[in-house]
Formats: structure tokens, C-alpha cells, sequence
């Protein structure tokens, strides 16, 4: 039994983003395809119609030009009817000013089983799971809340960020990073592979121990 049939054919980091085409409210999209060239982030909710999922697609349209700066397009899901959907992005619209301009997935749980988003003891909901996908189609982070926690907007887009950050860059991003309580927006390099530069760098400025040295990004993307 291959790797991808244990568990169940979710991909996990690493992994090519399955191929597969999804009914949403713009129309019907091919993923990964439609977005070629491109970063995404697919997230799912539990339902339309919830407050805790409102507030969620608030937080994603108000950072979408974030989102786009780093060349990163949103895109929803939830199993529900896209008539649903579209009414939703209505309401959102008329009761709170907020247009929501990017697509959601109207998903029969296809999509949602393909993925792991499947909310276990919770019938056919969602959790609420999010997928960064970089511009080659490879998932690059996969974050899992419950239905009941609102996940951080915040977060997504520091991720989308600090992974853009480290492939620029060759480095490691620390906690919170770009605002570490140790070394702030300073990022960690790779560590020495030989005795004779792990010993050089063991008392440096920029280091608490061989192992652990830090340095200024030196221009960001």
C-alpha cells in the first residue's frame, strides 16, 4: 500500500495540489491551474450563514490587497449550495459594507474529503482548514482549527510571507516573525556543516551559540 493511500490521499506539505475542478461563485475554476504562476490560499468554513464565519471572510477580503502584494489569491469553500454563497456575499455586502471579491467553492464534499476538511462528529461540515499553495502548485502549509475558534487572518498572510521570505532568501524565519521577542525582524541562517566554522561563529555578534546565529534581512522582497 502506497504512502498517499495510508493516509487517506490528503496531501500534506510537500505534495503536488491534487488536480480538480470546482463549481464556485465566479464559475467554474480548474485548480490548481487557475491560478498559474500564482500563490493561493484555499480555506474552508463550516457554513454560510454563521457569525464566526462572517467574521472570518471579513478579515480575508479586508487583507486581500495584502494577499495580492505577495501575488496570492484567496479562495473559499464550505458544502454549500452556491445559491447559498452568492446570497451570504449578498448579506455580507448589504449589512456589513464588505464585498467579498474573491471566489468561494460550492463543494459537495468531494473536495472537502479529497483534503481532510471533513469536521470529525460534526456531519458534514467543515473544519476550518487552511492550504498555502506556492506558484509551482506545491502545498507549502496546511493550518487546522476547530469549528468552534476563529482562525488568525493575521497568520495566514504572515505565513504566505515568511515562506515567500525563506525561498528568497535562504534563511529560517523565527517565531512571529518579522516580530520575534528575541531577535525582532532579523532572520536565523542556516547552521555551519563543519567543526571549523561552528567553532568561528560560537562567540559572534549575531550569535547565541554556534547553532543559533541571526542576521538583518537586508531588503525584503
Amino acid at each position: 500500500m502506497c504512502d498517499e493511500e495510508l493516509r487517506g490521499g490528503i496531501p500534506l506539505i510537500g505534495d503536488a495540489f491534487p488536480e480538480m475542478e470546482v463549481q464556485t461563485t465566479q464559475g467554474m475554476m480548474k485548480l490548481p491551474e487557475a491560478f498559474k504562476g500564482k500563490w493561493f490560499v484555499l480555506f474552508s468554513h463550516p457554513a454560510d450563514f454563521t457569525p464566526v464565519c462572517t467574521t472570518e471572510f471579513v478579515a480575508f477580503q479586508k487583507r486581500s490587497k495584502k494577499f495580492a502584494d505577495l501575488n496570492c489569491d484567496l479562495i473559499g469553500l464550505s458544502i454549500d449550495q452556491v445559491f447559498s454563497h452568492i446570497k451570504w456575499v449578498e448579506w455580507i455586502k448589504d449589512n456589513l459594507g464588505v464585498e467579498i471579491t474573491f471566489p468561494i467553492i460550492a463543494d459537495h464534499g468531494n473536495v472537502a474529503k479529497k483534503m481532510g476538511m471533513i469536521h470529525p462528529n460534526k456531519a458534514s461540515n467543515t473544519v476550518r482548514a487552511v492550504f498555502i499553495v506556492d506558484d509551482k502548485a506545491i502545498v507549502r502549509a496546511m493550518i487546522y482549527y476547530p469549528q468552534e475558534v476563529g482562525r488568525s487572518v493575521d497568520e495566514v498572510l504572515r505565513a504566505v510571507d515568511a515562506l515567500q521570505m525563506t525561498d528568497q532568501k535562504k534563511v529560517a524565519a523565527p517565531e512571529n516573525w518579522p516580530r520575534n521577542e528575541l531577535i525582532g525582524d532579523e532572520v536565523i541562517v542556516p547552521p555551519p556543516r563543519d567543526i571549523k566554522t561552528a567553532m568561528s561563529k560560537k562567540k559572534g555578534p549575531s550569535c547565541y551559540d554556534w547553532w543559533f546565529c541571526h542576521k538583518k534581512l537586508g531588503g525584503r522582497i
